[in-house]
């Protein structure tokens, strides 16, 4: 029996495994969860809402099943940060009558009272500075040691706080979008700044999205046309303009509580791009704008054509990062290059070949469908693609690729709730059981984020040792043919159904031969060289029971 019909044999046997325990136990754990929720007084801790428990579907094969938890219990316990910055369950908090002279410190006033002046903001301009030159960050994460929310972590309030200057007006591309969550992200002084909205909603959607904004007169919408089946708007970034300027946010984190509140995300806050004076072009480069341009006027919406103008009248030549983006559409002849992977293709074609030896990671919280071998795609063209240095290409037997294993999502802070926005199917696993074996587990000691469950995707190329770089990106496209594309007709033209977004980090823009990790102070997400699954690991799978362990809350896992 070959190696991948054994790996299919064994998830087939997990699943009607634990498939028939669940039946088993389900009705009686139903009956045991009815009786806590009667007696919820009694109880320590809040049962999970449907919001908390209900994550991404981004991929073109996510079964439309919402998974539903029992409960057992357990002595797993899980700490607490003093440093978290707004309560669990409500949005609005009052603004501290002290502002900026605040010299308080107790805990409770700080859960009752937002600071958007005072030494909140300064730390956050004290953090962008000190994150220079790369100015690239983890969300901050509730329940991790205090000194890992520290330095290169951020969380959305930060982000738009008055410590970056005098709002004017801002754009959020996204794919979830809870809008009175957001609207409270917003400092008092700037909830009546025009917001704009950018998404991929349509029908019932899209009619939920706008009624709940309806009470805003500040925010309006612009839907980005999805003309190719299963693609998403995927995209996630900020467009902040200033009285003198603009910053632009490219990150991972979708606009919803449960994104930035237990999970490791990545965010990238570009430098302040004044407006531009005198002769010079404003160009970077890296040609940042003239890429986000391009990646704006490809949504062919005229709410979106004064932003162009804006940007074109901005000085971005401070950019050091290149933009690798996605939109929807079957792109031939010089467009081609222009998007997913063929674009970052032609990117990593400027770097020295010095590294050729040199693994490929790739890490990512969804997998889509990758075809019934490795050649197919994985190892084909996308691997070309990400190992292009010069002309040499890298073997596939150097590709490490890191997904949450069920442990990983057993043992989060977040418990199994976690695994609903880490989708993978049991339909499309077990047509690709060869992935099994380029899998390595979630681990970030380094970061204090190992229990902080993904939703970060980064792609990268390491040395053996994992103590440098030769490039780093980071972006909202995870594992699949919808994000990156897939080459049609022979090589002649790439599909792509979603749109996305993400930065990519070469050393020579910033005067450098290789990242050196440690040296450079450059954050990477989670620990180098990646760990490998052991023969015990399993990938994460959405649509199947776990019941046989709890995780930290004592629940388990039943699909409906």
């Amino acid at each position: 029996m070959s190696t991948d019909e054994e790996i299919a044999r064994k998830l087939q046997e997990e699943f009607d495994r634990e498939n028939e325990i669940a039946l088993r136990q389900v009705e009686e754990d139903s009956r045991f969860a009815a009786s806590l929720m009667d007696k919820k007084a009694s109880s320590k801790r809040k049962w999970p809402s449907e919001a908390d428990l209900f994550g991404d579907s981004e991929e073109e094969d996510s079964p439309n099943k919402k998974p539903s938890l029992t409960r057992q219990e357990t002595n797993h316990s899980i700490s607490s940060s003093n440093e978290e910055s707004e309560k669990d369950d409500g949005y609005a908090k009052k603004e501290c009558p002290y502002g900026s002279n605040c010299y308080r410190k107790n805990p409770k006033h700080f859960l009752e009272f937002t600071h958007s002046k005072g030494s909140f903001s300064e730390s956050l301009n004290d953090k962008w500075n000190r994150s220079s030159p790369f100015n690239f960050f983890l969300t901050k994460a509730k329940g991790i040691d205090n000194k890992y929310n520290a330095n290169q972590s951020v969380h959305i309030k930060e982000i738009l706080s008055e410590s970056f200057g005098e709002l004017v007006q801002s754009a959020q591309f996204n794919y979830k979008i809870d809008v009175d969550w957001l609207v409270q992200c917003y400092p008092e002084s700037f909830r009546s700044k025009p917001l704009l909205i950018v998404h991929g909603f349509k029908g019932r959607e899209k009619q939920d999205l706008e009624s709940e904004a309806a009470k805003y007169d500040h925010i309006g919408f612009c839907q980005a046309r999805l003309d190719i089946a299963y693609g998403t708007h995927h995209s996630k970034m900020m467009l902040l303009k200033y009285t003198d300027g603009i910053r632009v946010v490219i990150h991972t984190a979708n606009l919803v509580h449960g994104d930035w509140h237990q999970k490791t995300q990545g965010v990238w806050i570009s430098p302040l791009f004044p407006i531009l004076l005198g002769q010079g072009s404003g160009e970077s480069d890296t040609k940042f704008r003239k890429d986000l341009i391009d990646y704006l006027t490809a949504y062919n919406h005229p709410k979106l054509r004064s932003w162009i103008e804006m940007i074109k009248t901005h000085d971005f030549s401070d950019c050091r990062v290149h933009l690798v983006a996605s939109v929807p559409g079957r792109h031939t002849d010089i467009s081609k290059d222009k998007w997913g992977h063929l674009k970052l293709r032609k990117l990593l074609k400027q770097v020295e070949p010095s590294c050729k030896q040199w693994p490929i990671v790739g890490q990512f919280s969804s997998i889509g469908s990758l075809g019934a071998k490795s050649e197919d795609w994985l190892c084909s063209e996308w691997l070309s693609s990400l190992s292009t240095m010069g002309q040499t290409l890298v073997e596939k037997s150097q590709l490490r690729l890191v997904f949450p294993s069920v442990d990983n999502v057993r043992l989060s802070l977040e418990g199994y709730p976690a695994g609903g926005s880490l989708p993978y199917s049991i339909h499309t696993a077990k047509k690709q059981t060869y992935l099994h074996s380029f899998l390595h587990v979630w681990k970030s000691d380094r970061n204090g984020r190992t229990q902080a469950s993904p939703h970060i995707k980064t792609y990268m190329r390491m040395s053996p040792d994992g103590e440098n770089l030769a490039w780093f990106a980071c972006t909202s496209a995870n594992l699949s043919k919808a994000a990156w594309g897939v080459l049609e007709k022979k090589g002649y033209q790439l599909m792509i159904r979603s749109y996305e977004i993400g930065v990519l980090f070469l050393p020579k823009s910033f005067s450098k031969e290789v990242f050196k990790i440690k040296d450079d102070n450059f954050l990477v997400p989670f620990d180098l060289p990646p760990t490998p699954y052991e023969k015990s690991d399993h990938p994460w799978i959405w649509d199947i029971p776990h019941v046989n362990k709890p995780d930290t809350h004592g629940m388990k896992w039943c699909p409906n």
